[in-house]
């Protein structure tokens, strides 16, 4: 199988607040497609305990969201040994807190000790791969809303996460190729209180991950019954 051939791209967990069928779903579709190579679009974890913004006092402490995450992330470690992360707002909370207090970065353990992550989970600030169509992609965690802009201004197909109402792929073209920019949603559960400040707004999360197949990109939704469980549909 040629490199990049079929790739799975992982929208934003938010562990310890992931959907709690995100697993599930997602061992679903590697036994459906041939994968050859995973992409986390970043926020693997929420750190809501570390937020800029007021946490709330039901949910885990810093320390215990930190142990929770990762016996959350130990299944993805077991189902996807090599992942390529994008680094994400959330997930960087930590060297974000560190920047603002004036606490140098050798201080600071990298993101596979303190999340006890195989060495083949390899953190990015973005990436760019090469698909078997001969075009470039370019992954991030998200720098703008309109993906279709973003793509344009890179000049190559884009893939990025951060915005959790936005599940949508649009192209575009020029005298010289076809392009797409990929939005994959969330994998959150919207049922925590960690995304409470989603509760008054029209727009809901959209659970679900994408896939570069040949270089086609695909939308893979979660589908949800009314209690918010994955029906074990697989698109």
């Amino acid at each position: 199988m040629s490199k990049n051939k079929c790739v799975l791209v992982i929208s934003d967990t938010h562990e310890p607040y992931g959907h709690p069928d995100n697993i599930k779903f997602l061992r679903a579709i590697a036994e459906a497609y041939p994968i050859d190579r995973v992409i986390h679009v970043g926020d693997e974890t929420d750190k809501h305990a570390l937020s800029f913004h007021d946490s709330d006092s039901e949910l885990f402490s810093a320390g215990n969201e930190l142990i929770q995450a990762k016996k959350h992330l130990k299944e993805y470690y077991e189902l996807f040994p090599r992942v390529d992360v994008m680094n994400s707002n959330h997930g960087s909370m930590v060297y974000r807190k560190a920047k603002a207090n004036g606490i140098p970065l050798p201080y600071l353990k990298s993101y596979n000790d303190v999340l006890e992550a195989p060495s083949g989970w390899v953190w990015h600030d973005d990436l760019v791969i090469k698909l078997p169509t001969g075009q470039k992609c370019y992954f991030n965690h998200g720098i703008g809303a309109d993906v279709k802009k973003v793509s344009q201004t890179m000049g190559m197909s884009v893939v990025q996460g951060h915005y959790h109402s936005i599940f949508k792929i649009d192209y575009w073209a020029n005298p010289n190729d076809l392009f797409f920019g990929m939005q994959v949603g969330c994998s959150i559960d919207d049922k925590s209180r960690a995304f409470s400040y989603n509760k008054n707004t029209a727009k809901r999360p959209i659970v679900g991950h994408g896939l570069i197949w040949n270089g086609l990109p695909m939308l893979l939704p979660m589908i949800l019954n009314k209690k918010g469980r994955w029906t074990g549909q697989l698109p």
